[in-house]
């Protein structure tokens, strides 16, 4: 009763934007901080290259970025008992833009990788509390359509500025880039001061909700049980590594993985900025439109639904965009396409996850699936961009990129239990 009475007043939510005003400035530092994150996953590699990296080089920038993302989200629950969202958001603004500056220095790849270590601390913290307050901020009922927006907020500067970056790198330089990014990151921090407590965000909670028993449906009672046990007791490691919120969380790792090969590798495989540019464009705009699509989807049906179809979806759309950089004529049309399919996949995938979270650890558990989606998700990113630099060194490019593709099609079955095991609540 409780489900069909929550997707009732989504559905009535559907005519209009969820949230209020706190959502809204929630959002706005989102693109903020994002427009520093997004065009740094090409732009860094690049700023290696041209300072000699190999090709494990040019992969290391980004996985140690996201290394140090993952690093701090091991400490959220720490820093989510003691501190509120609010000011776990300003700060990471902080760390992630003012470093950028750094990268004016030197190319050299350990100075690139020093940089990057620190604003890989800055992206963890925005990470996890942005995705955090969408849950806090918005009903139960809504939550589906919250992160369809939130997710439109963190992909355009990704569709927008991942691929404008590389071209503008060419025709202005890299100066140019990393200022931009950085005073991007730094506008986020007023914005985050702006807002007032949300409904569900005061610090007492987030000291206590680690050691409070979960207010969920009957029918989530066991799980919650479990998530909040594990909560006092090993941390966020354990709770990820746990039931229920091992098969989302592995989907969405796998995927991740291969989007953090792309973003890292395409402009080098395709070798045409223009080419990798407007590949870029349509992988992230692809995965703006289905992350939306399924947060509507969702509040109307159940979570969950969409998440073998986008699985199938990433893994051919991978596939493609490999053979794509291994073809002497054609390749800017098959890429675009491979990237369209693969954005479509992904977007689906980076909602229902997230929404399956949010429902399995229910109203006190925010913090702690924000972090393990987030740790998936940057965790992914950080291990593609370095398997994909190593496999290349003793293959090519499109063959290493081709081989992300094989453990997202290995978690096929684990969409469809999950699937399944959802429809049932």
């Amino acid at each position: 009763m409780a489900v069909s009475t929550s997707r009732h007043r989504g559905s009535e939510g559907g005519r209009r934007p969820p949230g209020g005003r706190n959502f809204g400035l929630l959002l706005a530092a989102t693109l903020g901080t994002f427009a520093n994150y997004a065009p740094m996953l090409s732009v860094v590699p690049l700023w290696s290259a041209d300072g000699g990296a190999s090709h494990s080089g040019v992969g290391a920038a980004t996985g140690v970025t996201m290394g140090t993302t993952v690093a701090i989200q091991l400490c959220m629950r720490w820093l989510l008992r003691r501190f509120t969202l609010r000011a776990i958001l300003a700060t990471g603004a902080l760390v992630l833009g003012v470093p950028t500056f750094g990268y004016l220095f030197s190319s050299e790849l350990a100075w690139v990788l020093t940089v990057s270590a620190v604003r890989g601390v800055g992206f963890g913290m925005v990470a996890v509390a942005g995705s955090a307050l969408v849950a806090e901020m918005v009903p139960a009922g809504q939550r589906g359509r919250a992160v369809g927006w939130y997710g439109i907020a963190v992909g355009l500067p990704q569709m927008v500025l991942l691929p404008l970056a590389v071209w503008t790198t060419q025709q202005l330089g890299f100066a140019a880039v990393f200022v931009a990014a950085a005073l991007a990151s730094l506008a986020a921090v007023p914005l985050t001061t702006m807002m007032t407590t949300p409904r569900a965000e005061p610090a007492q909670r987030h000291r206590s909700s680690a050691a409070t028993s979960l207010s969920a449906d009957s029918s989530d009672s066991a799980d919650s049980s479990e998530i909040s046990g594990m909560s006092t007791t090993s941390g966020i490691a354990t709770v990820v590594s746990s039931r229920v919120l091992t098969a989302p969380w592995l989907l969405l790792i796998t995927t991740a993985c291969a989007l953090g090969g792309v973003t890292s590798f395409l402009p080098l495989a395709l070798g045409n900025p223009t080419t990798a540019s407007i590949v870029l464009l349509v992988l992230t705009a692809m995965s703006i439109l289905g992350r939306w699509l399924a947060g509507v989807y969702s509040d109307r049906t159940t979570s969950g639904r969409l998440l073998a179809p986008g699985v199938a979806s990433c893994a051919l759309g991978m596939a493609g965009m490999a053979v794509a950089t291994g073809m002497s004529s054609g390749t800017a049309a098959l890429a675009v396409a491979a990237a369209a399919v693969f954005g479509l996949g992904f977007g689906a995938v980076q909602n229902d996850t997230l929404v399956v979270m949010f429902r399995r650890v229910g109203p006190t558990g925010h913090g702690t699936a924000s972090t393990a989606w987030n740790m998936a998700y940057d965790a992914g990113i950080g291990i593609g961009s370095l398997t994909v630099g190593l496999l290349a060194l003793g293959s090519t490019l499109p063959k290493a990129l081709l081989a992300t593709a094989v453990p997202i099609l290995a978690t096929l079955p684990c969409a469809w239990l999950t699937n399944q095991r959802e429809k049932s609540f």
